[in-house]
């Protein structure tokens, strides 16, 4: 579509409504708004809910691996350090580390709470990058030298303990005497504290060097499980299927995404619905430019009449309105892009700000599993929400641009 320069100067001084068209161009004001406002609500939500997916798949990934290996019947894994070197031979697996986990009471002088024990080797730990980021050179020689272990910054403050205490783990699994099986009670010391940033694994794991978990548990020998750690988590059924194919039919594997299967596909749900949701404001937007759309046609009436008869075309008439529509929503796209991008760079920033003015919090950590608010902005979202948003402008500037054509300049100049 070739738009001439006059066309072009008709439309934006029509933007600019005089002081009898004064109720139009609030009209107008009000579409770029709503445009403005709706493109950056898209951008900001959908960022903050890209943030939210990667910090938490990041986080699980970080402390879980990415394929967990189980005996097929639900026994302990013997000869569990030469599966782990077969298993490390696969290409894309980058680390195996054998692993006990199980559930416990820890009480403290204070307080008692349930906790997951981990049984690990400490050179298995620099797996785990979240948690191996959070501890300290203390920690991890009195995990690896003193026998100590690792619990979580909220089950500390919760336990009302520190490094250096000792707590008291209660394992139902116990030992079996002639009066009945008798539950574990061992008394251990702190070697240190992690923060992963996710609530739920600060306030209830328990990380023990593999040797005392063998004996807590009492598998002599033997772990309950290897976690795999591979360079391809993406690609992880094809991980998955070589790993099969090492271990043969009495092994039973779970890789990442079937382990949180269901809470990936709520998120996926729930981002899909907030789209659609936060699309409705634009499309309210795109309806208000209609509206003002056409009360500015019917003002131009005789504007457009006089234009038809120095020679101006229906095509050029409709230029001239399609351009008119099409600005505030070009403009309003424009400046939600750049607000949606603005915030999402300081986006921790104002929540902490409006935490402190409001004094609340927004997004409790025991809920959302975050220690602050993320933002990843997905350029190709970004580029989609736009396209949106001008598709939408340019088809509400259609009809209000197709009845500007459409004026007969001879019964608008009847009585003029």
């Amino acid at each position: 579509m070739i738009v001439k320069p006059v066309e072009r100067f008709l439309a934006f001084r029509y933007l600019r409504a005089r002081r009898a068209e004064g109720f139009i161009s609030v009209i107008a004001w009000f579409s770029f708004l709503g445009i403005t406002l709706g493109v950056a609500t898209l951008i900001i939500v959908m960022s903050v809910m890209n943030g939210f997916r990667a910090e938490l798949i990041d986080r699980i990934l970080g402390i879980n691996g990415h394929i967990g290996v189980f005996k097929t019947d639900g026994r302990p894994i013997e000869k569990y350090n030469e599966i782990s070197f077969q298993l490390s031979e696969i290409p894309s697996i980058v680390a195996a580390t054998p692993q006990i986990q199980g559930q416990v009471m820890a009480t403290s002088s204070r307080n008692a709470l349930g906790a997951v024990v981990r049984g690990v080797v400490w050179s298995d730990l620099a797996a785990r990058k979240p948690l191996w980021n959070s501890l300290s050179q203390q920690a991890i020689a009195g995990f690896r030298d003193g026998g100590g272990i690792l619990i979580g910054e909220t089950m500390a403050f919760q336990l009302g303990v520190k490094p250096g205490d000792q707590i008291s783990l209660l394992s139902a699994k116990g030992r079996t005497t002639a009066f009945g099986s008798v539950p574990t009670r061992r008394t251990y010391k702190i070697a240190g504290l992690f923060k992963v940033g996710m609530h739920e694994y600060d306030s209830s794991f328990v990380f023990m060097p593999l040797s005392a978990a063998q004996s807590f548990f009492t598998l002599p020998d033997a772990v309950t499980g290897i976690e795999l750690y591979s360079s391809s988590p993406l690609q992880i059924e094809r991980v998955s299927a070589a790993v099969k194919a090492r271990l043969g039919q009495s092994y039973r594997l779970f890789d990442w995404q079937e382990r949180n299967r269901t809470f990936i596909n709520a998120l996926q749900v729930e981002r899909n619905v907030m789209f659609l949701i936060l699309t409705l404001i634009i499309l309210v937007a795109a309806f208000n430019i209609v509206s003002s759309m056409i009360m500015l046609v019917r003002s131009k009436n005789a504007d457009i009449a006089v234009l038809r008869s120095m020679g101006a075309s229906s095509a050029a008439i409709m230029r001239i309105f399609l351009i008119t529509g099409a600005s505030i929503g070009g403009i309003g796209t424009l400046f939600g892009t750049a607000l949606g991008l603005l915030i999402c760079w300081k986006i921790d920033a104002i929540k902490q700000f409006i935490e402190r003015i409001a004094d609340t919090t927004l997004f409790p950590a025991e809920i959302y599993y975050l220690a602050k608010l993320p933002a990843v902005v997905d350029f190709s979202e970004v580029l989609s929400v736009v396209a949106m948003s001008l598709v939408l402008s340019f088809f509400a500037s259609t009809y209000p641009a197709w009845r500007a054509a459409s004026i007969s300049p001879a019964e608008v100049l009847r009585y003029e």
